[in-house]
């Protein structure tokens, strides 16, 4: 929530800074220990560590940073007055003084948030500190004044144009990429086009026939739940005039324009088979696959896993189901309704994917019933769904905005999204009443966190409504409890009454394996051992595990999310390539013991 600008906000965050940087520079613990609340939270962006970490309490803090200053010898701390000026905020349910600031380190540039509390002796305490690093020094990003000139092209009339380059460039017929990233969504666009204005040769691979499919073969009525302003890629915004909600299509055939404007190097119709690693050369061997199975063995210092946080469909044994006559399909074959008017579905399971089909189905003339087979939460698109993006309306840009958002430690987090889901509750009280009154069962995340973290840990269990709840609780749409299944027969589905609810489909929108398991199918058990879980969180470090960071398994790297976290922490993935690369940070992970 944005409050007020004042010059004593920049007065109280120029002081502080001034003084921390002298804390820092004579190593002086007792000096630092008074700038720190004891409830304080540091984030590092690799700026200080070289890792993605958030440090809590004042004394852990102490402990960390300053032997991590000694290699990064930070220093020219300042407000940025470039960026949104210190103003006082409300954040996570407390007010205090929020600044951006700018510094310097032994390896590059800056960017950092402080936010500070005033105690009752009026001193001005860290709240929260984010240090991010936002360059490397001597290999900055080919964008603005750093742009490519040109003139190799417009005045060497004898030699290859532009698109003789691209072509060459695309084709790797005489060389191997430097990082090899697996899947052409919002993930492995995002970072290929990070690692690229870099310098990082880059090739992007997808099993489909066309850019884009990943969403352009999804069920015919889908769009984004989330808001335009929040989705846009690195570089690329969105067009002004795109609409708020975007259809599945309109993003597909973006892809392939953002693809074509970035230069990415793309094959699509190629499988990513499997690779092997050589700790002593510290390379892969990975093996590709065309769609007339010819095979390409490619020797690559880097692999970036980029195939979601989804990968694997769930298909849960139902019993009898392999009894049906009638079609059986996941969610993620599931395309279009058409051809299921005046026929029975049965869809098992009540998330997005569930409800969105269901609802597709009975707009297109089919009598549905939804299969509940554990609470869900339920959240009506508007405004409840939009709440936790309200920073990206506030009027700072939408860099400064996302870097706020990677400012915010988990615990913290925690607390917002507690904050958020208790006013979504009630915004959406006459609805979840309904839904209640029928006997849908209802959760609200663990500790009343809401959707997000919901997301954040398991990947999903919520419903951003768009229409299918109200269905459901007018009892359009028919709502059947697991508990009330015995199985399935030849025509349906036998209940407990004894009853045999005829179907002539069932959707299993049943969910994904995570990428652990994508992980051990492609390299073996024993590099997803080292690698170990991947999404959720890991407690002591306050992260998401092994994601958009070094894992277990030199060389391998994670990213997937919402459109928002790829564009955000691509830019933090690709600086840890890259600092590889220049023998600036080891490929091995430090122990996180």
């Amino acid at each position: 929530m944005l409050d007020r600008v004042e010059p004593s906000y920049s007065d109280a965050a120029t002081n502080w800074l001034s003084s921390f940087e002298s804390a820092l520079s004579h190593s002086d613990d007792s000096a630092l220990g008074t700038l720190f609340r004891e409830d304080a939270h540091w984030r590092d962006l690799l700026a200080f560590t070289w890792d993605i970490k958030t440090v809590s309490g004042s004394s852990a803090i102490l402990a960390e940073i300053l032997p991590a200053t000694k290699t990064a010898k930070p220093s020219s701390f300042e407000i940025d007055p470039d960026r949104t000026p210190p103003r006082q905020v409300t954040r996570a349910g407390t007010e205090c003084i929020e600044a951006i600031f700018r510094f310097a380190t032994a390896f590059g540039h800056g960017t950092g948030i402080i936010r500070l509390i005033a105690e009752e002796n009026g001193q001005a305490k860290a709240w929260t500190l984010l240090t991010a690093l936002d360059e490397i020094a001597g290999h900055e990003e080919q964008v603005g004044n750093a742009r490519p000139s040109g003139t190799i092209y417009s005045r060497d009339f004898s030699g290859p144009n532009w698109l003789d380059r691209r072509v060459e460039s695309s084709a790797f017929e005489n060389r191997d990429p430097d990082v090899l990233v697996v899947g052409a969504g919002q993930a492995g666009l995002s970072i290929g086009t990070r690692l690229i204005q870099l310098g990082l040769d880059t090739l992007i691979v997808d099993r489909e026939e066309r850019l884009g499919d990943n969403w352009r073969l999804r069920y015919h009525a889908l769009t984004l739940h989330n808001q335009v302003h929040v989705n846009h890629m690195p570089y690329m915004p969105f067009p002004p005039n795109w609409p708020k909600y975007i259809p599945k299509d309109k993003i597909a055939n973006w892809f392939e324009a953002y693809a074509e404007s970035m230069e990415l190097n793309v094959w699509t119709e190629t499988g990513f088979e499997t690779a092997t690693y050589d700790d002593d050369r510290q390379e892969w061997t990975a093996v590709l696959t065309n769609a007339d199975g010819n095979k390409r063995e490619m020797k690559i210092r880097h692999i970036v896993m980029a195939t979601g946080v989804s990968a694997v469909p769930i298909r849960p044994q139902l019993p009898g189901l392999d009894d049906f006559r009638g079609t059986v399909l996941h969610s993620g074959e599931y395309t279009e309704a058409t051809q299921w008017k005046d026929k029975k579905a049965l869809i098992v399971g009540t998330g997005n994917s569930g409800h969105d089909i269901a609802q597709d189905l009975y707009s297109h003339g089919a009598e549905v019933t939804m299969i509940q087979r554990g609470s869900t939460m339920i959240v009506n698109v508007e405004p409840s769904a939009q709440l936790p993006y309200a920073l990206y309306d506030e009027g700072p840009s939408m860099e400064d905005c996302d870097l706020i958002v990677s400012s915010v430690p988990l615990e913290l987090q925690k607390k917002t999204h507690q904050l958020i889901t208790a006013q979504a509750k009630e915004l959406d009280r006459s609805l979840l009443d309904k839904l209640e009154s029928i006997g849908f069962k209802l959760d609200f995340g663990d500790d009343d966190t809401g959707w997000q973290f919901k997301y954040l840990e398991y990947g999903g269990g919520y419903y951003f409504n768009v229409g299918c709840s109200d269905l459901l609780a007018e009892e359009m749409i028919s709502l059947l409890q697991s508990e009330n299944m015995v199985r399935f027969t030849e025509s349906g589905l036998e209940l407990k009454s004894g009853e045999i609810l005829s179907a002539d489909l069932v959707v299993l929108a049943t969910g994904f394996e995570g990428q652990a398991e994508m992980t051990r199918r492609h390299f073996g058990d024993e590099v997803a051992d080292r690698v170990g879980g991947i999404w959720g969180f890991e407690p002591e470090l306050q992260e998401l595990r092994s994601m958009w960071t070094r894992t277990g398994q030199p060389g391998l790297w994670y990213i997937a999310g919402s459109f928002a976290q790829c564009r955000i922490y691509s830019k933090y993935l690709a600086l840890q390539i890259k600092a590889c690369e220049e023998g600036l940070m080891p490929l091995t992970r430090p122990s996180r013991a």
